[in-house]
Order: structure tokens, then sequence, then C-alpha cells
């Protein structure tokens, strides 16, 4: 007696496999997105670089160690004498890892790098352009006399400007644990001596953040992004704050299309004063100058 094929659950209808997917051929219902494969539980010791089955989590730039190295987990199901002995091994474990003075500096900044990415909801690969920043900078000897939360400040704001991921220096240094003039020196110090490929910030880059926050339209948002070329057609944005440019952008686009927003909420949201958004407010209702 032949097998009996599977059927569609809701129409009785036959079943295809489509790369992971199990679909029926009459109603398009997906059955199972899941494939398991049943072949062997393998591992290559031999040939790990052209087959590298099984070898473990992909090295990454926000460790000092790239990951390679091993942690001692916890379980709470052990006795209280097993417990003592893990927390006598992890110790001993921590301290063999880090031994030197250069990768415990590097270990206490990745903490502070991901710290920051995570308050800021930063995007993976910004973080992993600060901890590469950091350990450059470390490399070659620009951390003597500077503090490491300034730099790894420095380094969070630095790869946010390489990866045009609009954040202003008040939001990084709100959330650091570094002042305004240890984040400036190492700031300083990382753009003189690396030259960092980094170029002045557009006023467009804060819009969709700031009119998300306003919760303001996208035809607002639309209206504000024409403003911003003005300002640069025009001149305006010259000499001027990119964060204030762009909200006072949206504010004036919010009042030309009744949107209700007020100048105090635009300026706390771009982390700039009322008068800075009321300037450029006014250049922007003044008339464009003739040809």
């Amino acid at each position: 007696m032949a097998p009996k094929h599977p059927r569609c659950p809701d129409c009785d209808g036959q079943l295809r496999t489509e790369a992971e997917e199990t679909v029926c051929s009459d109603c398009g219902l997906v059955v199972d997105t899941d494939r398991i494969d049943h072949g062997p539980e393998w591992r290559s010791f031999d040939d790990s670089r052209t087959n590298p089955k099984r070898t473990g989590a992909p090295l990454t730039e926000a460790r000092h160690d790239r990951g390679l190295s091993t942690e001692i987990g916890y379980d709470r199901e052990l006795s209280e004498h097993r417990r003592r002995k893990f927390i006598r091994l992890r110790r001993q474990h921590n301290r063999a890892r880090i031994g030197r003075k250069r990768d415990r500096n590097q270990f206490y900044a990745f903490q502070e790098i991901r710290r920051l990415i995570s308050t800021e909801s930063l995007p993976t690969p910004v973080r992993d352009q600060a901890c590469s920043l950091f350990r450059t900078a470390q490399k070659e000897s620009l951390l003597r006399g500077r503090s490491l939360e300034g730099f790894a400040a420095a380094c969070v704001y630095a790869a946010c400007r390489i990866n045009t991921v609009s954040r202003t220096i008040e939001e990084t240094v709100a959330t650091a644990k570094a002042d305004r003039a240890e984040f400036q020196a190492a700031y300083d110090a990382l753009n003189r001596e690396l030259g960092l490929p980094v170029e002045p910030t557009s006023p467009a880059e804060y819009l969709p953040r700031y009119a998300s926050e306003l919760e303001l339209s996208s035809a607002v948002e639309r209206r504000a992004q024409e403003l911003v070329d003005r300002t640069r057609e025009e001149g305006i944005a010259n000499g001027r704050n990119p964060s204030g440019v762009a909200a006072a952008c949206l504010y004036t686009a919010a009042k030309e299309l009744d949107a209700e927003v007020t100048q105090r909420e635009v300026a706390e949201v771009a982390s700039v004063t009322p008068v800075t958004i009321r300037n450029t407010f006014q250049a922007l209702a003044a008339e464009p100058p003739t040809q």
C-alpha cells in the first residue's frame, strides 16, 4: 500500500515544499516554515577554514579579546559548596583573561561603549566601529592623560558620524560618564591623529527622528525636507547648529500645515534653546533674496 501524502489541513489540497516553506498548491496556506536537517550531527576539526561547521560564534570587535575566550556561567541548582567553588574559579579565570593593564582598560572601555550603544539605541555597526576606533586609538597611544570614559563617548559619537547616524554631542555627553571637556579632548585627539572620514552633519539626518519623537505627520516631514534644501541653497544653515536647523524646519513646516507643536517642545527634542529655533524660523519666514 502506497504511503499517504500529507494534505492541506484547510482545503485538503496538495502540499509542495519550496526552500524552507511547505505551501498548499491550491489555497496558498503556509503549513510549515522550519525545515529540519535530518543529516548527521558532526564537527570538522581538520578542515575548519574551508568547511567551518560548528566552529563557534563569529569574532566580534565589541570585546577586548574579539570573543575568543570562554566564560564560566551560573547555575542556581548547585549546592552551596559547589557554588563557592565556581565563584573562586570565575574570579581566577577573569584575572587570567584580563592580566595586563592595557587589556583591563580595553575591557572597561568596551563595557562603557556597549552601555552607551544600548542607552542610545544605536545599531550594531556603530558599536563595532566605536570599539575598532578605541582599539586603534589605544594602539596609537592617544589615551595617555585622557579619561577612558571620554574616549568611549568620543568613539561612539565618531562612529555615529562615520555611519551617518544622527546624534548630537549634547545627547552623547548626557548619557556618558564623561563631562563635555573630557569628551571634547578625546574627540579632538581622534579627529586630529586618526583623520576621521567624517563630513559636516546635514540637518536632513535629524528630521526622521525628530518628527517621530514629536509625532508629526509624514507631510510635515516632507515639507521640512524642502525647507532644509532651501536653507542649504540660500546659505541660511551656514554657521548654524545642524540639529537646530532641522528642528526649526520641522517647526516651520508644522506651522504651515497647522500641526500643533510649540517652539519649546521642538527645542527640547533637538537639545537647543527656543531662541535657536526662533532665529532660524525668522530667517525662513523672510522673503528669499532676489536673483
